[in-house]
């Protein structure tokens, strides 16, 4: 029985991968508004009974790619930030590490890039699965600040009166052992580095910026210092 539960087992995971593969295609030949699972079934050759055996619905398909996405930019940033603490680099150098790969994850997968970054699904709420993934990139950027805050390579940003208890409330949701200030400038930052790679990505910066990557860069080490990292440290 286990042998048959194996094999019905790597069935079920090859299926899944290969429904998930033609809704990708989709998603960059129609984008996201337009992916339904008739669709998919028709063009995998399968009926769409049988493909409601794997999403029930066309939400839980897209949740499934949405969540393979932020789990697949969240290891890139995660992956860059270990190579560069490994290098001995220190936060500030670890901070643009993870930066560069969150510019290059989405330059190699555009159209995933635009289903956790671009314009909303109709008719899609995204759950509660889709939260932790979305935090793997956010959290590697708390725990670099969290480093330079405990090696002292962290200068506190400007926080206006007004924005402390936001700013207090936010610290105590997602980056407890930070200064409040630096929380507040983290989500500034982090904004920011979304708007910069979209501008890239979406063609805003066509007839504007030649040397993207240069401007990238040194976009990056503007946001770097807004969070308070230190350059020499």
């Amino acid at each position: 029985m286990s042998t048959v539960r194996g094999a019905r087992e790597r069935a079920r995971i090859e299926v899944t991968a290969a429904i998930k593969d033609e809704a990708r295609r989709m998603l960059a030949a129609e984008g996201a508004a337009k992916l339904s699972l008739r669709a998919v079934a028709r063009e995998l050759g399968m009926v769409s009974s049988a493909l409601y055996r794997y999403f029930p619905s066309r939400d839980e398909l897209l949740t499934a790619l949405i969540v393979d996405a932020y789990d697949s930019i969240g290891a890139a940033a995660e992956q860059a930030d270990a190579r560069s603490l490994a290098a001995g680099a220190p936060p500030r150098g670890r901070w643009t590490a993870v930066c560069e790969a969150v510019r290059a994850w989405a330059l190699d997968h555009p159209h995933e890039y635009s289903l956790i970054y671009g314009s909303p699904v109709p008719g899609y709420s995204a759950p509660m699965d889709t939260v932790g993934p979305a935090s793997r990139v956010g959290n590697t950027f708390i725990g670099i600040l969290r480093a330079a805050h405990a090696g002292r390579g962290l200068a506190l940003p400007p926080l206006p009166a007004e924005l402390r208890p936001e700013a207090v409330r936010m610290t105590a949701d997602f980056a407890e052992g930070l200064p409040p200030e630096v929380t507040a400038a983290l989500v500034a930052a982090w904004a920011q580095l979304v708007g910069l790679v979209s501008f890239e990505l979406f063609g805003q910066f066509n007839r504007v910026v030649e040397d993207r990557a240069a401007f990238f860069t040194h976009a990056v080490g503007q946001l770097a210092h807004g969070v308070g990292l230190l350059p020499a440290v």
